[in-house]
């Protein structure tokens, strides 16, 4: 059990910009300035901190008149509600906390972790595990796993690019999404 009185470090990992690009009237590449630079993450019950640096509802994603921006700017506003949009895509930072549990999930998703700041541990169902460190990826092809920082003191930073994806096919059935499901085989 956990120290009732036992505080979480300071949090000391950079401090992360947005800088979106897009074309004026005449075709030239200039920055947005629509959506800020500044970022906040946001707290999350499940001991990480996360900012959803890009998002959209279709891919190939819709540039033109700068439909893309409007639905990410929808996305700020109201938060998907999964870890995925359906038929898109998502790039998001997560700050894992030191010590925090891991949380197991399986989302339909084709994703890319990078680890910027710190070591992480990616723990598969199969009792499998390996510590990324800084530079690391991760290509996680919608399997159950679980995210988890080692460190006790230290917080660790993820960039994730995840890719809505089919579902695998195992013994002819289709795997589904899960949240907090871990059956070690």
């Amino acid at each position: 059990m956990a120290d009732q009185n036992q505080t979480t470090p300071e949090k000391t990992l950079p401090v992360v910009h947005r800088y979106i690009t897009t074309h004026d009237e005449s075709g030239n590449a200039t920055f947005n300035t629509g959506v800020g630079e500044d970022i906040e993450f946001e707290r999350s019950p499940l001991g990480a901190d996360m900012f959803l640096s890009y998002s959209g509802n279709a891919f190939p994603a819709p540039l033109a008149h700068d439909a893309d921006l409007d639905t990410y700017k929808c996305h700020l506003v109201k938060k998907p509600e999964s870890f995925m949009i359906p038929n898109g895509f998502v790039s998001r930072y997560i700050d894992y906390h030191p010590g925090a549990p891991p949380l197991w999930h399986r989302t339909i998703t084709l994703d890319f972790g990078v680890v910027i700041e710190g070591e992480i541990q990616l723990e598969l169902e199969s009792g499998e595990k390996r510590i990324l460190k800084k530079g690391d990826v991760a290509v996680q092809r919608a399997t159950n796993h679980a995210w988890s920082n080692p460190s006790k003191t230290e917080f660790a930073r993820v960039f994730y690019v995840a890719l809505d994806a089919t579902a695998p096919v195992v013994d002819g059935e289709e795997l589904a999404e899960s949240l907090g499901v871990v059956s070690h085989k």
